[in-house]
């Protein structure tokens, strides 16, 4: 059974198998979150972790070994413990364990914390080190959205992205083999709303390089009704918009990532890998975003 978080505004159901945000419905019953209809994308609101995208052919290097890991890693297929919970929080823990540790040769505990206060859940992702050596990680969320809301009333085009703050972003072209070219991005000035279409994600999703910002808000939300959600994610590398090509459906994704797909070029080593993040023994990261629903 999914953990409930529940307030005035919001009723939010959670998977303890990857933590995952399955529901959340408004007081009318409005149903934001997207479905995982496997005819287009079989999953709701995964958390990614140790990588984030794929790596090169699926495998890497460590310490002189190589690893066989596929996309986005094995948080969102592992069983999370609960810690605590009550009406409004609920704290989820993963550990390393034998099976972790035969694709990822380290030690630790990731912690998925979400807490409901009016119509936003906070989120604070936690990895922790328990190694006597460094630790090789990527970070992400990948929550997935109904687009339409209200689809007798609404289409997909009706919809538009905003970002803030307004400037000129770099955003990172994804391959059609998933890669990332992070040495050759494309420049584009984000000082007005992007109209959804379905051409948008031909090539994949748009991958922003927000890691200038110490906050960004990435709004998706109709035109013609003004409902949508708000993410806001805090000292992030990147955030990815993401709906499926040429298959059109009905949900788009906003993702802050601590991290990014292999380029094509990556040498295989995970200390090399793009974007990666390091912990010393005994330290810990911290990773917030919150999501505001209307």
């Amino acid at each position: 059974m999914p953990v409930t978080l529940k307030n005035d505004y919001l009723t939010v159901k959670i998977n303890q198998k990857g933590a995952e945000i399955v529901s959340v419905k408004d007081q009318k019953g409005t149903e934001y979150i997207w479905g995982a209809n496997k005819e287009y994308w079989k999953r709701h609101a995964p958390i990614l972790f140790p990588i984030v995208g794929r790596l090169q052919d699926d495998d890497y290097i460590y310490d002189g070994n190589s690893y066989h890991m596929y996309q986005h890693g094995f948080a969102r297929d592992s069983e999370f413990e609960i810690e605590s919970h009550n009406k409004t929080e609920v704290n989820f823990m993963l550990h390393s364990n034998a099976a972790t540790r035969k694709i990822y040769p380290f030690n630790f505990n990731l912690s998925i914390h979400y807490e409901l206060d009016e119509h936003t859940i906070a989120v604070e992702m936690v990895v922790e080190n328990i190694n006597p050596d460094p630790m090789y990680f990527s970070l992400g969320a990948h929550p997935g959205f109904n687009v339409p809301l209200f689809p007798k009333r609404e289409t997909f085009d009706d919809y538009s992205v905003s970002v803030a703050p307004k400037h000129d972003y770099k955003i990172v072209r994804i391959d059609q083999n998933g890669y990332s070219n992070i040495k050759h991005p494309v420049e584009k000035t984000l000082d007005n709303p992007l109209q959804l279409k379905r051409d948008l994600f031909k090539h994949d999703a748009k991958v922003l390089d927000v890691s200038d910002n110490e906050q960004t808000t990435v709004m998706l939300q109709s035109d013609v009704t003004d409902h949508g959600v708000a993410l806001t994610a805090y000292d992030c590398k990147y955030i990815g918009i993401w709906s499926t090509y040429p298959k059109e459906a009905p949900f788009v994704c906003l993702e802050p990532w601590w991290g990014i797909a292999d380029e094509e070029e990556s040498t295989g080593f995970l200390k090399d890998k793009a974007d990666i993040s390091k912990l010393d023994p005994n330290e810990s990261l911290n990773a917030n975003f919150d999501i505001t629903f209307f």
